[in-house]
């Protein structure tokens, strides 16, 4: 399948990313918030969030937040956290490093476990760091860290955090919908998650699937008023449906439309394995070229790859970017700290023959073929 059609490029990145042409056709009707219709529709969608995190009505709930899937993470932090709570951030990447700036922009107590970019966190260090501060209340990591498309060990951390009986928070933001993941049996309190990425709808709003009986310990501490998870779910819950606030009704049309279409490949199983195919077929392609990727295939997601640039090359990123553009692909420019890297996204409305017209391009690309030296 060739997802090229009525695309004037392919997006290779981790969302925005490449929809169906029936996700986009959904948004050309207009929607009225009131509307028992709409509503009806908002409530499907939270229903079938916990279908596909295949999680228990009784114990766990959803809450649909308007913005990026970064204002649902800071929703999440801004009102989970009480007073007298203490976070504890487990960073390996741009987007754990994005949580912490939250919580000091927010003035949250928290403090920090780092580990290197292309290294996955050491679980009996963290749990050294968790029985050494007693005042640490609530944890957050990222499951994939599309910094480099690290895949994070969300089950093993999940065993120390309620060794010591804390909340954990998991930003599943490019990983929900496209990675199995047993978020029941692992007792995660939030997964923070956004419209578009592997559900493959587009921007406008996020989700966040709450353990019931740690959402209600939650009821006005939140420091915003439009970030307000408790409130945002309880009007939601009450009024069956409704948003506080103007909802981005084309976004959840579609978002609907995706949902609906995630079933029909599948599930999120059947998705993984596309996503894995996509991901697997483009690090055999590119090695064969000569690219190295950044990260061992142990660690390595199926969502988005970090190649560094070719050595003793005339590489140019900005060269190599717009000849892919101009042959209909857009990649992602790199965000590794110290090394140079570009990214390459697998998922989206793409398959196993794009990334095959992917890597001729590459291969016909005058702009990172190695010179001698």
């Amino acid at each position: 399948m060739c997802s090229s059609v009525n695309n004037p490029y392919l997006l290779l990145t981790p969302g925005p990313l490449t929809t169906t042409s029936t996700v986009r056709e959904t948004m050309l009707h207009d929607w009225c918030t009131w509307d028992e219709e709409y509503k009806t529709l908002v409530q499907s969608i939270r229903q079938s969030l916990l279908q596909v995190a295949n999680v228990s009505n009784e114990k766990y709930t959803v809450i649909l937040m308007q913005g990026s899937g970064t204002y649902c993470v800071e929703s999440v932090i801004t009102s989970s956290i009480p007073a007298h709570g203490k976070l504890l951030v487990v960073m390996n990447g741009a987007y754990g490093e994005r949580i912490g700036t939250i919580a000091s922009s927010i003035g949250i107590n928290w403090t920090s476990f780092r580990t290197e970019e292309t290294h996955q966190p050491d679980i009996e260090s963290l749990r050294q760091v968790l029985a050494a501060d007693s005042a640490i209340t609530h944890v957050a990591v990222v499951h994939c860290e599309t910094t480099t498309g690290m895949l994070n060990p969300i089950q093993e951390i999940s065993e120390v955090v309620k060794e010591f009986d804390k909340t954990y928070i998991v930003d599943a933001m490019s990983s929900f919908g496209g990675i199995t993941m047993d978020i029941e049996q692992m007792d995660i309190d939030y997964v923070i998650s956004s419209a578009n990425k592997c559900i493959q709808g587009v921007p406008g709003f996020g989700f966040i699937i709450a353990n019931r009986s740690t959402l209600q310990t939650c009821k006005g501490q939140s420091r915003s008023l439009s970030l307000d998870m408790y409130d945002q779910w309880e009007t939601m819950e009450e009024q069956e449906g409704k948003w506080r606030f103007t909802s981005p009704t084309h976004t959840v049309r579609a978002f609907r439309q995706a949902l609906d279409e995630l079933q029909a490949e599948g599930g999120v199983s059947e998705r993984e394995r596309r996503y894995m195919e996509n991901q697997n077929t483009l690090v055999r392609g590119m090695r064969a070229l000569g690219f190295s990727t950044l990260l061992s295939d142990d660690n390595q997601s199926p969502i988005i790859t970090a190649f560094q640039y070719p050595e003793h090359s005339t590489f140019s990123f900005d060269a190599f970017y717009n000849e892919l553009k101009s042959r209909g692909f857009v990649i992602y420019p790199g965000k590794v700290t110290n090394l140079a890297t570009f990214r390459i996204g697998n998922i989206g409305n793409v398959h196993a023959a794009d990334i095959d017209r992917l890597l001729e391009a590459v291969k016909e690309s005058k702009y990172w073929e190695l010179t001698t030296v």
